[in-house]
């Protein structure tokens, strides 16, 4: 199996607090938040250290994205639900983080050149319209990752939960596209 040099771009983590949370006395008491009821049923939360947002909801439910790496990720919700428990809403002092989705990019080069077109008649579960999106989709089922192909050979993943599975997944699509005629020539 090939290691593929992966860069992440985004993780998207998720906790459930087990607490209701009074959105409009949360806005009241902590700085960095947009909140418009009327259009959507959550807080926006913006921190710097780690940079990350977070959606806050009502139920106590917490989405956090932005962050470049699954750690990151994990510490940008302890400061979350650290900066709310300092309003004095009580909070749990432990919880469960749950990795939802990581976003993840590699670049490779084929020979001959990355024909799209061609990909999207050779492959099944793909989706190409170049009209309307300049990259290739590919969904995979196991593991349950959707990639973007670009005609540069930038590749980006979607929808894994690990990086073993986002590398695995890659190699499992390095197969697909050798077993259709092209050659990876270099993984970077």
């Amino acid at each position: 199996m090939v290691e593929f040099q992966i860069k992440v771009e985004n993780v998207v983590s998720f906790a459930t607090l087990g607490k209701r949370i009074v959105l409009n006395k949360l806005v009241k008491k902590m700085e960095n938040t947009e909140y418009w009821p009327e259009r959507f049923p959550g807080v926006i939360y913006r921190i710097t250290n780690p940079k990350a947002a977070a959606l806050i909801f009502s139920s106590g439910k917490i989405v956090c994205t932005g962050a470049k790496s699954i750690s990151m990720s994990k510490e940008a919700m302890k400061k979350i639900v650290d900066d709310i428990r300092k309003t004095g809403i009580p909070m749990p002092k432990k919880f469960d983080i749950r990795i939802e989705n990581l976003v993840a990019s590699t670049k490779i080069e084929v020979k001959p050149r990355i024909m799209l077109e061609e990909i999207a008649i050779s492959l099944e579960e793909v989706e190409y319209e170049p009209e309307q999106f300049p990259g290739l989709v590919y969904r995979m089922k196991s593991p349950r990752v959707a990639f973007l192909l670009f005609s540069s050979g930038k590749i980006i993943c979607t929808g894994g939960r690990n990086l073993k599975d986002i590398n695995l997944a890659l190699n499992k699509f390095k197969k697909k596209l050798e077993s259709i005629g092209l050659k990876i020539k270099h993984i970077n």
